[in-house]
């Protein structure tokens, strides 16, 4: 998925909230405005809207000498979504279709994003989510290819999110890699993260090899492109990834909320709806 030019305006109200997060002073955020309204007339309209995310939060970061600004948003996020994983996997046993359940649930976790500018309570957005009807489910699809997937791979989003993943790894029931960003991005999962949502008891863990909010193939490591070429199921969560990814002809099932108006035209959906939907081949 390229650029848009509604894109701009999110690049700058992002480093304007995770350096006010911070706690710069007028000067600094002076400074990081300047360098991301330098960067916004080199943009390539081929450019995907990650690879600007990058280097929109690696100037603040570079000016404000904070590399992981959300480390402890993302420890709560995930100590809440452990304290809802006992009701979670009741929800599952209990449905009368636990993988679709399972989906859901993984879905519910895509709430979870301090770089979209959307607030969000977890609680009470993961309930609703849970019965929200799908705006496109492609799950018999999905259902089918997870049956005969051999290679499965699982591509994380968020931290906290990740709570969300292994109650699905957990019901897919088969040998899962999961991949993690290389370096903290915005709140995207790294390894400790997973490791703190439970994810190594579950699954394989490993980094795409790249600190972009969303897997650019070019900036990914050689481990991981040979992984992901040999895969023959593909589970890729959130928007980033979807940005990334979305004109990959690969077995690929993205599993999203639409929170980004961008996003959401892109697919053809409205702002807000959910996600289950197999990559268009060709």
């Amino acid at each position: 998925m390229n650029v848009d030019f509604e894109c701009y305006p999110c690049f700058f109200h992002q480093a304007i909230n995770v350096a006010g997060m911070i706690g710069v002073d007028e000067k600094i955020m002076r400074d990081i405005l300047c360098e991301v309204s330098r960067l916004i007339p080199t943009i390539s309209p081929e450019i995907t809207p990650p690879l600007i995310g990058r280097q929109v939060y690696q100037i603040v970061s570079r000016l404000t000498g904070v590399e992981d600004p959300f480390k402890d948003a993302k420890k709560q996020c995930t100590e809440q979504a452990l304290a809802l994983y006992p009701s979670l996997k009741d929800k599952v046993a209990s449905s009368s279709d636990r993988l679709l359940m399972a989906v859901r649930v993984a879905i519910a976790g895509n709430v979870i994003d301090f770089g979209s500018n959307v607030a969000f309570d977890l609680g009470k957005d993961v309930q609703s989510i849970l019965t929200q009807e799908f705006a496109i489910c492609h799950y018999g699809e999905y259902r089918k290819g997870l049956a005969k997937a051999q290679r499965i791979l699982y591509l994380a989003d968020n931290a906290g999110e990740c709570v969300f993943d292994r109650v699905l790894i957990e019901e897919i029931g088969k040998p899962v890699t999961y991949v993690v960003r290389e370096k903290p991005i915005i709140n995207d999962a790294v390894r400790e993260d997973a490791l703190a949502a439970g994810i190594g008891e579950v699954a394989n863990i490993i980094s795409s090899g790249t600190d972009a909010p969303g897997n650019i193939l070019p900036l990914c490591s050689e481990e991981f492109l040979k992984i992901y070429g040999d895969a023959d199921f593909i589970i890729s969560k959130g928007q980033g990834n979807y940005e990334g990814l979305s004109g990959e002809d690969r077995p690929l099932f993205f599993l999203l909320k639409a929170k980004c108006p961008v996003i959401a035209k892109n697919i053809g959906v409205e702002r807000g709806s959910i996600l289950l939907m197999q990559a268009q081949s060709g």
